[in-house]
């Protein structure tokens, strides 16, 4: 049963109901923000680009080691977005919107968002965990590295075991994308709980079902372009950030605003 508290904390914020389409003009909006407002969205895509060439210059031999750093990497973005966040924040108020915005988003003032990127680290660790299970347990031999991977997993004789794989990894990432959704925009704007943030995120979900579902698809789809490019991370991520910030508040305002 959720906490009661939370509960009531949640309920003080009201969730709009979208159209599909909605998702494509955060898209536009977004660019805009991105636009107007260059550097330090270019400086957060390369710092992110940079992060992650580290990560896959480690450990591109070791799979299970790059599997946890690629979900880890993939949850905690948002997380990083935080100063985009701000920035967009700012121009919405018409204030100026500047690197030093984004930098004083990172000045430690409470736990909640600290708190929050652990729960996400936590959700990352059991999703390589569980999907270490099922590899270990059903793989034709070990997979010690991607190559690995491709012979004993994608293209396995047991033809379901790479279905199964996707399957698993798409339950387990439904809860996080529903409990993450607006959480991270909510509790920068707001003095609100972590447990109340994550149910507002859940309602934003069960509200609008089939628009989220496109935005997730949108938000996956650009990311792997982004990562595939590798330069492209530059440009998209601080653009989905800009975007995830205008999501936000077309999803969710105060109660009293009515």
């Amino acid at each position: 049963m959720p906490d009661r508290p939370a509960l009531a904390d949640s309920r003080h914020y009201a969730v709009r109901t979208i159209e599909f389409t909605q998702p494509l003009r955060w898209l536009a909006l977004g660019w805009r923000d991105f636009l107007r407002c260059p550097v330090p969205g270019l400086l957060h895509g390369l710092a992110l680009t940079l992060f992650g060439a580290v990560l896959l210059a480690l450990a591109r031999d070791r799979f299970w080691f790059l599997a946890g750093a690629f979900s880890g990497f993939l949850l905690m973005a948002p997380i990083a977005a935080t100063g985009l966040y701000a920035l967009s924040r700012a121009l919405e108020r018409g204030e100026r919107a500047t690197l030093a915005v984004a930098l004083r988003s990172w000045v430690p003032r409470d736990h909640r968002l600290v708190s929050f990127g652990v729960l996400l680290s936590l959700a990352g660790t059991g999703w390589v965990l569980t999907s270490a299970s099922l590899i270990t347990g059903f793989a034709d031999a070990a997979v010690r590295n991607p190559m690995d991977f491709i012979h004993y997993v994608v293209l396995s004789e047991r033809s379901w075991l790479f279905e199964g794989w996707l399957a698993l990894g798409g339950a387990l990432a439904a809860p996080v994308y529903a409990s993450s959704v607006v959480a991270i925009p909510l509790l920068l704007d707001r003095r609100i709980g972590v447990m109340a943030a994550v149910l507002t995120s859940w309602r934003c979900v069960l509200a609008n079902p089939v628009p989220l579902a496109l935005w997730g698809a949108l938000l996956i789809a650009l990311s792997g372009l982004g990562m595939i490019t590798a330069v492209g991370l530059v440009i998209v991520a601080p653009w989905l950030a800009h975007a995830s910030w205008h999501a936000y508040r077309d999803l969710v305002r105060p109660a009293q605003e009515g």
